[in-house]
């Protein structure tokens, strides 16, 4: 098993997923053949060091952290189940299929949910019935067929395997469309700040490690990741690394510069504001009018013009009064103000704005990542 999956793993790329899951099928089958259980805290705790140690910029990764806290909630749940549950007798044959599917459903869900919520801005309400009513399929036809298939492709009887795959796979697509479109499938939620995530992982980690009435303290880290949390506060005014997209922070929403162009940055910021809106709707030219490609705001005591086009960036004069310039073009001309211009934009990356009581903070991409071996 252990040379298919390294198989497997040089066929499919060392991408982080396929390496994270390589590591814990490779600990999991080390642990049976040395007469130890497969999936042990202890395990996990090993899969996690290589994991960190072949690639460290992994733990900020939401695939390592959903990962790991969905297995660790399950090994830990599971090791508190009373002996004999996996062999049931009599009339348990029947239920317990259905209660164990939909103990790991919430265990793995409850695990994954805040971390899911915090790096995709979404919360699913109905996940749990999903997965009792695609689990089956992806369990009884999609990986028995993908087995099949590694057997008898070679030997040219792939139809019975892939015929498995197809109708398994169609049945849990289908039934992520009919979940997914469902009334209050799913709502927004804002982008909490760093810190949460950690508060998040001490308290999951202090539960299920800490033994004894010492375990009543996880609760604090978790008391105060929710507070955090709630009260996460948004930039005032966001600007793209083009410069073409600024996006100013309302008592209604989020509003927008334009309706389409940098669809990836102004879907990310909505994201991030626990919005529901796309781009065209929560474009605002009223809010951020526009005149001649010249756009003007006030941040506080702070002014700010946006020029795009060279032909309006050259017809400038000076900084049009205002205390920061940007513009989606190179400016090769002096400037009395602070500019961001293309050339700087793509040293800096987007930029974050807010309204202290210091006066104008100004958060950089570039600043938020640091100088580490994976930003350079």
């Amino acid at each position: 098993a252990l040379p298919a999956a390294a198989f497997y793993l040089a066929l499919a790329g060392r991408d982080v997923a396929t390496e994270r899951a390589f590591v814990m099928v490779a600990v999991s089958l080390g642990a049976v053949l040395v007469e130890r259980r497969a999936l042990s805290l202890r395990g996990l705790a090993i899969a996690a060091l290589i994991v960190l140690g072949l690639r460290p910029e992994t733990l900020l990764n939401p695939g390592f952290q959903m990962s790991f806290a969905a297995v660790l909630a399950l090994v830990a749940v599971m090791g508190r189940l009373p002996p004999g549950w996996h062999r049931p007798k009599g009339i348990a044959r029947i239920w317990m299929p259905v209660a164990l599917l939909s103990l790991t459903s919430i265990v793995a869900g409850s695990a994954t949910a805040p971390f899911a919520a915090a790096h995709f801005n979404r919360v699913a309400h109905y996940g749990l019935i999903a997965n009792l009513a695609a689990s089956p399929a992806m369990g009884g036809l999609v990986m028995p067929g993908a087995v099949i298939l590694a057997v008898t492709g070679p030997l040219g009887l792939d139809q019975p395997a892939v015929w498995m795959i197809d109708y398994g796979s169609r049945w849990i697509l289908w039934v992520s469309a009919r979940i997914a479109a469902l009334d209050g499938a799913s709502s927004a939620v804002i982008a909490p700040p760093g810190v949460v995530v950690a508060l998040v992982a001490l308290g999951g980690l202090w539960l299920v490690l800490w033994q004894g009435r010492g375990r009543a303290v996880a609760l604090l880290p978790l008391i105060l990741a929710a507070g955090l949390w709630a009260r996460a506060e948004r930039p005032d005014l966001l600007v793209s690394d083009s410069g073409a997209l600024l996006g100013l922070m309302t008592r209604e929403g989020r509003a927008l510069s334009k309706p389409t162009g940098d669809g990836f940055a102004a879907m990310v910021w909505l994201e991030n504001d626990g919005d529901g809106r796309v781009q065209a709707q929560a474009h605002d030219p009223v809010t951020l009018p526009r005149h001649e490609r010249v756009l003007r705001l006030r941040l506080g005591d702070t002014s700010i013009v946006q020029v795009t086009g060279k032909t309006s960036l050259a017809a400038l004069q000076g900084c049009d009064g205002a205390d920061i310039l940007i513009a989606n073009q190179i400016d090769p001309a002096p400037r009395p103000c602070l500019r961001f211009d293309a050339r700087r934009l793509r040293e800096t990356g987007a930029l974050a704005l807010w309204q202290t009581p210091e006066g104008l903070r100004i958060e950089t991409v570039a600043e938020r990542a640091g100088r580490r071996l994976w930003t350079q």
